[in-house]
């Protein structure tokens, strides 16, 4: 995908991925409806911090809301369970959560993550502590918790974030209380990765006990 400096202007950039997304979920939403949601999430990304990668970022992004909205409307059906992680900034603990459930799950699950006040870039520490043991986040990006995401899920799993996320009838809420790993040392946050990963292991057990 092009970089955000190979389109003329902003409305350039979002009209292609306006295009792109349109034709992926034709018979889904129209294209009125897809510009709205890539219109959004243009103005909830437009500031993170590695510019090169903003057109990735909000055809991710708006991708993922259009899907989750479409599993929430029953007009997209779901092929696995949904897990939704929150934590304030969504740049540390429910990053490090999404990743390591994706990774043990082998797409078994779907997995989303959302920050109740994302910031603009993932912690540096937790992208150094992730690699250590083999997953690269170099093109993860906080997002903005939204509706239809949490509307998607199965479980929603939040951190810290307090009355931040909505609750819907039928679905599986979980707090776990861990350690924000901002501003910790690399073995601190090498803790906090650790006991997350213990906890997602053992949620992945309850989602799947005969395959996992």
């Amino acid at each position: 995908m092009k970089t955000y400096g190979d389109y003329g202007n902003s409305d350039e950039m979002v009209e292609h991925v306006c295009e792109q997304l349109a034709s992926e979920f034709t018979g889904t939403f129209s294209p009125e409806t897809v510009q709205r949601f890539v219109s959004e999430s243009f103005d909830s990304l437009s500031n993170a911090r590695v510019q090169a990668f903003v057109p990735l970022f909000i055809h991710r992004f708006a991708k993922e809301r259009l899907r989750a909205a479409g599993q929430a409307e029953g007009v997209i059906e779901k092929e696995v369970p949904e897990v939704l992680f929150v934590c304030v900034h969504n740049a540390g603990r429910s990053q490090m959560a999404a990743a390591l459930l994706d990774r043990a799950a082998e797409g078994r699950v779907h997995v989303r993550s959302a920050g109740s006040t994302p910031a603009d870039e993932i912690h540096e520490g937790v992208r150094e502590a992730m690699a250590e043991i083999g997953v690269d986040m170099a093109q993860e990006f906080p997002k903005p918790l939204t509706d239809e995401v949490v509307r998607a899920a199965d479980v929603v799993v939040t951190m810290g974030c307090g009355d931040a996320c909505p609750v819907y009838s039928g679905k599986k809420y979980l707090d776990w209380e861990l350690d924000d790993p901002t501003g910790k040392a690399s073995e601190e946050v090498r803790t906090i990765r650790d006991e997350i990963d213990l906890r997602v292991r053992a949620l992945l057990e309850e989602l799947l006990p005969v395959v996992a």
